[in-house]
């Protein structure tokens, strides 16, 4: 059974004060995170070079990374991996290795002491990857969670990101794993932040999906089930599931049924109906683009008539878009109205 855990304050209440590391930069990407940055910082506090790497926020984020004595770096947000590459390549850190964190993030005792035990004993790695605890209503969303590992230790110099939108990290060489937690708080800005953050999320992945038809992107179904490289594989494993029809619904079972997200309690269930209603959006987003891309087209040839659906070179996705407005209560299971109480009324805290 789920059992209740610390709030994002708690978390990093148990940080030690700043001491100086062996050879670890932290960075952390910002946005008008006034309200969660104090506690991120509290839990880095055991580096001696802590970046915060703004999007030109209009709250009080940057005089509260100043405060407690962080480089802040400020640059225009165009998208995920074009903001994140820039910053590796131009941000000077004192330390071979960066650690990289968001501010809704925690970095706990145990994650602290192996990130620096690696940055000390690393041989031929590049990066680390670590495991990711989310918290959703006072739960860890231990089943759930659709991918705990993320890789955030890394040199620089041998890292970069591709895609728009939730990035894939394509380190230069050997990667290892650290144990530890990195505790993550999505919801700590309240529901209504993540239901508007996703609203954007999902228009950069529509896009994504536009330009990945257009390039051709590099998919393979072997890569996809067998790549031993864990970072590959999920590339590969998105590329497929982009590919699948009724999405929604899919995604809704592999949360809840195939990763027995039932175990997680009421939050689980909340949470598989809101990342298959996410992954909704992404797809009637990516139907929109098509359609706007062919009455263009169709103007640009003299007939001002766009066709009400949109063709597609892929059967499998024509398919589904034929078929997704009938089929998207099906992605509403029966427990929904259970929940909505849920919906309306959770607030700020762990995710």
């Amino acid at each position: 059974m789920a059992q209740p855990q610390p709030s994002p304050a708690s978390a990093a209440g148990q940080m030690q004060p700043r001491r100086a590391a062996p050879g670890v930069s932290v960075l952390i990407l910002t946005r008008n995170e006034e309200q969660d940055l104090p506690g991120c910082l509290q839990s880095v506090a055991w580096s001696d070079d802590i970046h915060v790497y703004d999007s030109m926020s209009t709250d009080a984020t940057v005089q509260i990374a100043r405060r407690f004595g962080a480089h802040v770096t400020q640059r225009p947000f165009d998208n995920w991996a074009s903001h994140q590459n820039w910053g590796l390549r131009h941000i000077r850190f004192r330390h071979p290795w960066v650690f990289y964190i968001d501010a809704d993030e925690r970095m706990t005792p145990a994650l602290v002491e192996q990130v620096c035990a690696a940055a000390r004993g690393a041989r031929d790695e590049v990066a680390y990857r670590v495991q990711r605890r989310d918290f959703f209503l006072g739960t860890w969303l231990r089943h759930v969670q659709a991918a705990p590992f993320y890789l955030r230790l890394f040199r620089p110099e041998r890292m970069r990101y591709e895609r728009l939108v939730n990035p894939t990290s394509i380190p230069d060489g050997p990667v290892g794993e650290l144990s530890g937690y990195l505790d993550h708080f999505p919801f700590s800005k309240g529901l209504s932040h993540w239901i508007a953050r996703h609203n954007g999320y999902s228009s950069l992945e529509a896009q994504q999906t536009i330009d990945n038809r257009r390039g051709k992107a590099d998919f393979s179904l072997r890569e996809a089930l067998f790549a031993r490289d864990f970072h590959r594989r999920r590339a590969h494993q998105k590329e497929l599931f982009f590919r699948l029809p009724l999405r929604p619904l899919a995604k809704f079972l592999l949360l809840y049924l195939g990763k027995r997200g039932f175990l997680d309690g009421r939050a689980g269930l909340t949470y598989a109906i809101l990342q298959s209603i996410y992954e909704y959006f992404i797809v009637i987003k990516t139907r929109e683009l098509r359609a706007q891309a062919t009455a263009a087209a169709a103007t640009a040839d003299g007939d001002p008539a766009a066709p009400d659906l949109v063709p597609c070179s892929e059967p499998a996705l024509a398919a589904d878009l034929a078929r997704l407005p009938a089929a998207a209560p099906a992605a509403m299971p029966a427990a929904m109205p259970a929940a909505l109480p849920v919906l309306e009324t959770a607030g700020s805290g762990p995710a």
